[in-house]
Order: structure tokens, then C-alpha cells, then sequence
């Protein structure tokens, strides 16, 4: 049997709300992670890792800084038909802009009736993990099932949090059998047979037969009484007729992949789940992994300088321990620890960085003390000022703080000293 031909989708378009004020100024799939990375990145790699060389980012909110990245860093050579195209919303068949992820498709149709493709594989933008999508995809063709979800393993209590996919008592986990229910946060979900203590979330990710796909979107738009969304609308649809599958992540198998990141999947969703992701990344052992170069995570490299250390005396060094630091960044008589460094960051003498993630740019003053704090990009934080030690301190000069007591400073903001 030859190859099938596949199309990528990527929805791009989430405005992010819940991270705020990181995504006021920008859509949440251009959130910088991890120092030199988007937040699409992972998504982008995965598919262009799986050999998927034909993708369409679909994009609506704030696009700018995203539709940018894209074009400058996802180029592919055209000789063979490759391409990674972000497309924004178009108001193609009517003056609505994308209602929902499942209506995003249905008004990007054109783009599948170009490609002409076997099978579409629709995922996330906003997710951290690695994944061999063709592996997802064989098992789609092997079910039969027109439909087939990405679902990962997690513990019953945390049901209540996510879109959990149900199968029937006895199924065989190792194949991939049909979904008998898929039901949106419940509090009494069916685990997983042979496992009461887990269950199957949605990862986001989904692989259709092209036709069936283009059918349930079709059907869905007519519905006045839908919400237009893939998990919430196409997948029980497809549930219905007895034609969804679920594929357990844990099957997954990525080349170069640890003991240790395995499996791994964040959904970054929130600030504290942002924050926690950058945290997963620091030690000596991550529990995600940045550095397997068999599937590696692929972003713009831009032309900076190697990261530069000085002052090494009177108490005036500059030191890093577990942490990530990015080109560009200059540690200049200060001390870092537990923290996430961007391309651009500088960090003056005698000024601390502890348990904190700074986007480009960020400047840190003579005496600073920053701590469990994420700052945006190009903030100056003056000398002397510190930052994350008195919530109610950094709510009344404007910063965002979280109910775990994260302290946010937003894009471009002034920090009095």
C-alpha cells in the first residue's frame, strides 16, 4: 500500500485569556517558551518530524507576531511541494470570523480541496511535548474509524479538567478501539480498563479521514445549535456514529526519547502551567528534555552572541545554576538560579534572578532582586527594585499576581524603582 498523502492543520488562532497579560499583546500559540522558542514551535516540529511537509497554521487573534514567525522561520523547500503557510481568517463563506476550532476548518475547506490529501491531522499550538504523528496515523488506518483522538493517560482526579475519552470494559489498549463516550470535565468518568486509577484525556490532536472530516464540518456549520468546536461538537459526532478511536499517547515512541520525558505533555494553558513547564526544563535531569537531537524542537535562530558570564571577584560573580541560558544574555556580576534566561537578557552586578522566567530583552539592575516571577519582553527592572516578594506590593504598581503567588509584568512595562 503507498504512502498516504497527509495534510497538516494547526489551530493557531486561541486568544489565550487565562495567560494574561502574556497574550494581551499577542495570539497564545506566539508566547515565547523556553528561551529561544514560540509556543507553536513544539506543534511545528512535531509534524515536520513526522515527515508531514504540507501544514496550514490557521491564525485569527492578535496574528501579527505569530503570522511573522511563521513565514521568517518555517521555510521549506518548494521543489517537492513542501510548505508551511500560516492563512488568518478570511471570512470565505460568510461576514463571521472563526466561531470555533471545527468552523476554522470548515471556512478553510479550500485548503483541503488544494491539497487534496488521504488524511488531514489536526493539532494545538499551544501544547509541550514531542510526538511521532505517522505512528498516530498508521494506527488511524489500521482502526477503520473515521476519526481518531489523541488521548494521554492521567490520574481520576484530575478528570474534571479535561475532555475525557471513554472506551468500553475490556478494550484493548494496545490497538486502538472506538470511543464510547467523550464527555467534557466529568466527575464520575469510566477509567481506563485495566487501569482504575487513570484516565484518557484529549490531547488536542486529532488524525480524520480527509472526506469524513470534510463531511462533519460541513454537517456541524449547518447546526445553528453547535458551539463549532472539534472536541466539543465533531468528535461526539463521530462518537455517535460509532466511527472515533482513540489513540493512547503512551504508545507513542519517539526516537531519542528518555525514561525520564517520556510521555510528557503540558498543556500550558494557564500562567502557573506556563511557569511550571519552564520549571520542568531546568534541572539536571529535565523532566522535558530540550536536547534530544534525534526529534529536535526547531525555531528561528536568530544571528546573537554566545551567552557571556562576567566579574568573578569581591562577591561580584556572574553565575547561573540550573538554569537555561539563551544567546545573547549577559551575566554581569550577578546570580541566577532555578531560572529561564531569553535571547537578550542582561542581569547587572550584584542583582539576583531566582526561580523566574525573563522573556527577550529583559534588563535587571544593579541590586535587583527578581523572584518566582515571569516578565515579558524589553521590561527594565531599575536598580534596587525588587520583584515577587511582596504580592501586594507588585498588585498595587499594576503586576499581575496568581493565586500560587506568581508575580507576571507584562510586555513593556515600567517598573518604578
Amino acid at each position: 500500500m503507498s504512502s498516504p498523502r497527509v495534510l497538516a492543520i494547526v489551530l493557531a488562532g486561541g486568544e489565550g485569556k487565562r495567560l494574561m497579560p502574556l497574550t494581551a499583546d499577542r495570539a497564545k500559540p506566539a508566547v515565547p517558551f523556553g528561551g529561544t522558542y514560540r509556543l507553536i514551535d513544539f506543534a511545528l516540529s512535531n509534524v515536520a518530524n513526522s515527515r508531514y511537509l504540507q501544514i496550514v497554521v490557521l491564525t485569527q487573534y492578535k496574528s501579527h507576531s505569530l503570522d511573522k514567525h511563521v513565514s521568517m522561520t518555517w521555510r521549506m523547500s518548494t521543489m517537492l511541494g513542501n510548505y508551511v503557510t500560516p492563512v488568518p481568517a478570511q471570512q470565505r463563506v460568510g461576514k463571521n470570523w472563526y466561531l470555533g476550532s471545527a468552523d476554522a476548518i470548515y471556512q478553510s475547506l479550500n485548503l483541503i480541496d488544494d491539497a487534496r490529501p488521504d488524511i488531514v491531522v489536526v493539532v494545538g499550538a499551544d501544547h509541550v511535548y514531542r510526538m511521532d504523528f505517522s505512528q498516530m496515523v498508521d494506527a488511524h488506518i489500521a482502526s477503520g474509524a473515521g476519526c481518531t483522538v489523541a488521548g494521554i493517560r492521567q490520574p481520576v482526579g484530575l478528570s474534571d479538567q479535561f475532555g475525557v475519552i471513554e472506551v468500553g470494559e475490556g478494550a484493548d489498549m494496545g490497538s486502538t478501539p472506538r470511543i464510547t463516550a467523550f464527555r467534557e470535565k466529568p466527575t464520575d468518568p469510566t477509567t481506563i480498563p485495566g487501569s482504575p486509577d487513570e484516565i484518557l484525556a484529549s490531547m488536542g490532536n486529532y488524525v480524520f479521514d480527509a472526506d469524513a472530516l470534510v463531511e462533519a464540518v460541513t454537517r456541524d456549520a449547518a447546526d445553528d445549535s453547535s458551539k463549532h468546536d472539534m472536541g466539543g461538537d465533531i468528535v461526539p459526532d463521530f462518537v455517535s456514529r460509532g466511527s472515533a478511536a482513540v489513540y493512547d499517547f503512551q504508545r507513542n515512541d519517539v526516537p531519542g526519547a528518555t525514561d525520564r520525558d517520556r510521555g510528557y505533555w503540558r498543556d500550558v494553558g494557564t500562567i502557573d502551567s506556563y511557569y511550571e513547564a519552564h520549571m520542568d526544563l531546568t534541572s539536571a535531569l529535565p523532566v522535558f528534555n530540550l536536547y534530544n537531537d534525534r526529534w529536535p524542537i526547531l525555531s528561528q535562530q536568530r544571528p546573537l552572541p554566545p551567552a557571556k558570564f562576567v566579574h568573578g571577584w569581591h562577591g561580584r560573580a556572574g553565575t547561573a545554576v540550573d538554569s537555561i541560558v539563551a544567546p545573547g544574555v549577559v551575566v554581569s556580576g550577578a546570580t541566577v538560579e532555578g531560572s529561564v534566561l531569553s535571547t537578550g537578557v542582561q542581569a547587572h552586578s550584584w542583582s539576583s534572578v531566582t526561580d523566574s522566567v525573563l522573556l527577550d530583552g529583559v534588563q535587571v539592575g544593579r541590586h535587583a532582586a527578581v523572584r518566582r516571577a515571569i516578565i515579558d519582553k524589553n521590561v527594565v527592572v531599575p536598580e534596587g527594585a525588587r520583584i515577587g516578594f511582596d504580592p501586594d506590593h507588585d498588585r498595587a504598581r499594576g503586576f499581575v499576581v496568581t493565586p500560587s503567588g506568581l508575580t507576571v509584568v507584562g510586555k513593556n512595562a515600567v517598573v518604578e524603582p
